[in-house]
């Protein structure tokens, strides 16, 4: 699929987007595979490799900042190895694809998602009523433990367009503890935005909280296992994109362990 394709009445706009690696937890030498995955509720389709779609696939540990490989047209997208103990971050940040969504799923779409001012500013415009045609970019993050976790271990803003940033490390808490997560837009806190955090085993019990004016959230994670922390970002689109709105999806996925006796 090539990047700035117009996809018409698809779903996939309006889905989150994630990295699902084989593995959170890994020892040192091993090959991790990293899969894209598309969908709600924590329950995705696989997206494969597509080089036309990346504009970075990334890792950074305390070695350095390093190129995910991988074949293209296949999942996992990517292989990783774990090459030094701590935490291993992975991101994924896609180039722009355009899509034209009917006006009902549009409107629908912006509530689910908290942006109440896109909605605002399209009653101003009298669109509210029009299909819209949106490019949107995917930014997604997981981050992978090696070793005994430690406090000091922090998960590494990457430069995203948003970006979900970690402020403790996640693999040092357990269960009802809590994770303050920064949001970023353009490397600057963003405020106001809805960020919502997803467990596996129990989707339909959401957590979710408004960014204060540093960007930031606390996330009170009452289970453990897998989590997605998502938040959604949109601005009205460039002249000449060929869209009327731009919107930006952040992710980040990490195992939480349970509570030690």
């Amino acid at each position: 699929m090539a990047a700035g394709v117009l996809i018409a009445g698809t779903p996939l706009a309006a889905h989150d987007m994630w990295i699902e690696p084989t593995g959170y937890h890994s020892r040192i030498g091993e090959i991790v595979g990293l899969k894209l995955r598309v969908g709600q509720d924590f329950l995705g389709d696989p997206l494969p490799r597509d080089p036309a779609l990346i504009d970075q696939f990334i890792s950074v540990d305390a070695d350095g900042r390093k190129p995910i490989v991988g074949r293209d047209g296949t999942d996992p997208a990517g292989f990783v190895r774990v090459s030094s103990p701590g935490l291993l971050v992975v991101g994924y940040r896609s180039r722009p694809s355009r899509v034209v969504l009917p006006a009902e799923k549009f409107n629908q779409y912006l509530k689910e998602e908290g942006l109440e001012p896109i909605a605002a500013l399209r009653a101003d415009r009298r669109q509210t009523g029009e299909d819209a045609h949106e490019m949107f970019s995917r930014c997604a993050k997981t981050i992978i433990a090696s070793g005994s976790p430690a406090a000091t271990d922090g998960d590494r803003a990457l430069g995203f367009t948003l970006e979900l940033v970690a402020e403790r490390n996640p693999y040092a808490l357990k269960a009802a503890e809590n994770l303050p997560v920064r949001l970023l837009y353009e490397n600057r806190p963003l405020a106001g935005a809805l960020v919502v955090a997803i467990n596996r085993a129990n989707p339909s019990s959401r957590i979710s909280a408004r960014t204060d004016a540093s960007g930031r959230v606390g996330l009170r994670l009452a289970q453990s296992g897998n989590w997605l922390v998502k938040a959604v970002h949109m601005i009205p689109a460039p002249a000449g994109s060929g869209a009327e709105w731009a919107s930006f999806w952040a992710s980040l996925t990490f195992d939480l362990p349970g509570a030690q006796s």
